[in-house]
């Protein structure tokens, strides 16, 4: 994951971004990466649900 945290408190995901950062053009060139899951990925004490998260701005 790049700039991607993620906490669980009981039923309550909690996702935090740092929205300063950023990685870089995505593979298309049309925009740059701030954060990404990389695909989906499980959710930290909750294996079987899975979240996909992209944060970009355009170029």
């Amino acid at each position: 994951m790049k700039n991607v945290e993620m906490t669980v408190e009981g039923s309550v995901l909690t996702i935090k971004v740092d929205l300063e950062k950023d990685f870089g053009p995505s593979s298309s060139g049309k925009t740059i990466i701030i954060a990404s899951t990389e695909g989906n990925v499980a959710i930290p004490g909750c294996e079987e649900k899975k979240i996909g998260l992209n944060v970009y701005k355009k170029k």
